[in-house]
């Protein structure tokens, strides 16, 4: 017996291992629920048990993402449609970073996402899809090779950082400016170690750039330094010429001041306990680190 109904299939929400349709589809999200103001002592039975969930939520993404490898995020619009440049742009850095040896992050929807998970699945390379319970979004896209659907953007956003050795930032709205500055305040505060983050699209960005710049900046609410860390790149393969040279500083960067802090180390137990610091070149010197 054929089948002739090609109407759209049903929009789907995912709560976890939860996949419901039509009026199962709930009217908040576990966030709201989580921030909502509870009446009377509601919470004390409620709140418990959301932490729970929260951390389950921690468990499986560490566990499903602990093998990725070297990876980089890329982050952009969803309402962004295949005919759009910023689709080919973001298929085109996708593939730039499979070829130059990392897999590809994304928020696992479509627009901008489905383009940099589907470039790197055709480059060969590791797709990961973060997803987040939202009411209107569609789910994760169908290029994705390892998704995991959370509850919280708290816990995805932490995933985002755990496992990505620098951010590529494509046109966006809200959510992209959120998952943008969430990366560059953990940078400037040095609560991560840092990791190159490029704009890629100039004329989308520079209105926000001259903002930082000409206000911000001017009105001291950020320092000087605090500008360059942000890389601006025309092209896919210049924003991954970025990641490349940007990265191999800071690890070089990060070694030298683990040496640094060792060699202090070192020389304060010598000074303690009276022993002499090695002459230059003998063994046990820093000479040649």
């Amino acid at each position: 017996m054929t089948h002739d109904d090609t109407s759209a299939p049903a929009p789907e929400y995912r709560r976890g291992p939860v996949l419901m349709r039509r009026d199962q589809i709930p009217a908040s999200t576990s966030d709201q629920g989580l921030l909502r103001r509870g009446d009377g002592a509601t919470w004390l039975h409620d709140d418990p048990w959301r932490v729970m969930r929260i951390q389950s939520e921690f468990v499986e993404g560490f566990g499903a993402l602990a093998e990725v490898g070297p990876a980089v995020s890329v982050f952009g619009s969803a309402r962004v449609r295949p005919e759009d440049p910023y689709y080919d742009l973001a298929r085109d850095v996708a593939k730039g970073l499979v070829q130059a040896g990392y897999g590809v992050i994304t928020g696992g929807g479509p627009g901008i996402m489905e383009a940099a998970n589907r470039g790197a699945s055709e480059a060969g390379g590791l797709s990961v899809g973060l997803g987040i319970e939202l009411p209107f979004e569609q789910g994760m896209n169908r290029w994705v090779d390892l998704g995991v659907n959370f509850r919280y953007f708290f816990a995805r956003k932490t995933m985002f950082v755990k496992y990505s050795e620098g951010f590529i930032v494509l046109p966006g709205g809200f959510g992209t400016f959120d998952e943008l500055f969430e990366a560059l305040t953990l940078v400037q505060t040095h609560k991560v170690t840092g990791f190159p983050i490029v704009l890629l699209g100039r004329d989308y960005w520079q209105g926000l750039l001259t903002w930082l710049r000409d206000s911000v900046r001017a009105h001291g609410m950020i320092g000087e330094a605090d500008l360059d860390l942000l890389h601006v790149a025309d092209s896919a393969q210049e924003a991954v010429d970025v990641v490349v040279r940007r990265g191999a500083e800071l690890r070089a960067e990060e070694q030298a001041a683990v040496r640094a802090a060792q060699r202090a180390q070192t020389d304060a137990a010598r000074a303690s306990d009276g022993t002499p610091a090695p002459s230059p070149g003998a063994p046990g010197s820093d000479a040649g680190w």
